[in-house]
């Protein structure tokens, strides 16, 4: 723990050491695909082994599956699943049940447009922070939810957040989603999508030299495989990418597979049940734009990766951030303990979202204005040791 704070730095300095340790070359290059109704894991009321989850993490946990009643989406079908509540879903039912308001903070503006996919135009959700003026930098923003579930005003949160913090309007596109669309038509959509900004920003008062990406879980995913599809075809690259908790691999056995394998909002029941929906043949799991690990990861621009401590997709982001800096690319990732997957975008109930959309938006503001990078997180108070293989407490830093 870095300091008494809950957020280590992972990445930058001495952390490859630490993360070269962890259990990161355990990611397989062949998928593991788990039955897509395995049992227990996933159902609420059974207990998972790892990190406690801090209370106000868990008070959005509990009234999902206490008042919301969520049914575990891994044991329903695609459309079922989509009428299930989501974690945006509980955030609003926590405020309303203390009575607080549900409006979007003060702070942004929004709006619904259409940006041009792959096979046809997409809605998209564009959020501008108040108080600034343009030509706006830009953060295209890719949703969350498995490339099934989930749209952009699910993880509106997030995007909001980021707009506030880093003075940037936030593009938030709406990507077809699997298995209507099977892989990889979100990541042609997210490409496509990117051509369109670059044409269209000055319309939206936007400045097209300045982009970042940024996305969450699936998102995530999409935020650095664009910027390799980018790359790949000679489009200018984003001046920066920020990855949230990201599917960076196909592994479905790793050591945060292993410790949160009953996690409270994503598991490994789930994981596999997205990808038994997303792919076309279970080869499409070794696809580098999938599996970010054995991806082609050179000449990316620097990277930030915000990593949740109960998350079955943790010890994945942690080698992609290994992997980017054994390419030569910047990186820097944290660690929030006692946080879940999904916790970015609850700024409104979770101390460590707030914490979390500052130091993010901080980092993507100084890279789209060309401003020195904010200083990386305290070096921790107390020496890191490398955990024993079958250390399940999580990693911290």
């Amino acid at each position: 723990m870095a300091n008494g704070g809950k957020a280590g730095t992972i990445f930058g300095g001495l952390g490859l050491a630490f993360a070269a340790a962890v259990g990161g070359s355990a990611i397989a290059q062949q998928p593991t695909i788990l039955p897509a109704t395995a049992a227990p894991q996933g159902q609420p009321g059974i207990p998972y082994s790892g990190a406690t989850v801090d209370p106000d993490n868990q008070a959005v946990v509990d009234i999902l599956f206490k008042t919301l009643k969520l049914r575990p989406y891994h044991t329903l079908d695609p459309a079922s699943a989509r009428q299930q509540p989501l974690f945006a879903d509980g955030v609003k039912a926590l405020l309303e049940a203390r009575g607080q308001p549900t409006t979007p903070p003060p702070g942004t503006t929004e709006q619904d447009i259409s940006v041009g996919g792959a096979t046809g135009n997409l809605h998209a959700l564009m959020i501008k922070p108040t108080g600034v003026s343009g030509p706006l930098p830009i953060i295209l923003y890719f949703h969350g939810g498995g490339w099934v579930l989930a749209d952009s005003k699910a993880y509106a949160g997030g995007a909001r957040g980021l707009a506030r913090e880093a003075k940037a309007m936030v593009i938030s596109v709406d990507y077809r989603r699997a298995p209507e669309a099977a892989f990889p038509a979100q990541h042609d959509d997210a490409l496509a999508s990117y051509r369109w900004l670059l044409k269209n920003a000055a319309s939206l008062n936007g400045d097209p030299s300045r982009i970042a990406f940024a996305g969450e879980s699936a998102g995530g995913n999409l935020s650095v495989a664009t910027a390799m599809l980018a790359r790949d075809a000679g489009l200018p690259l984003p001046r920066h990418i920020l990855s949230v908790y990201p599917v960076a691999g196909n592994d479905l056995n790793t050591r945060s597979y292993q410790d949160t394998a009953n996690g409270p909002t994503l598991n490994r029941a789930l994981m596999a049940w997205f990808f038994r929906y997303v792919p076309r043949t279970p080869a499409d799991l070794t696809d580098p734009r999938i599996n970010l690990v054995g991806a082609n990861l050179t000449g990316l621009p620097p990277v930030t990766i915000v990593a949740a401590q109960i998350d079955p997709l943790r010890s994945e982001g942690e080698l992609l951030a290994q992997r980017l800096q054994a390419a030569g690319v910047a990186v820097e990732r944290r660690v929030w303990e006692g946080a879940t997957h999904e916790f970015f975008g609850a700024d409104a109930v979770i101390a460590d979202a707030r914490e979390a959309q500052r130091w993010a938006g901080a980092r993507l503001g100084a890279a789209l204005r060309g401003a020195a990078m904010p200083p990386a997180a305290p070096a921790p108070a107390v020496p890191v040791t490398q955990p024993d293989a079958n250390d399940r407490r999580g990693e911290r830093g």
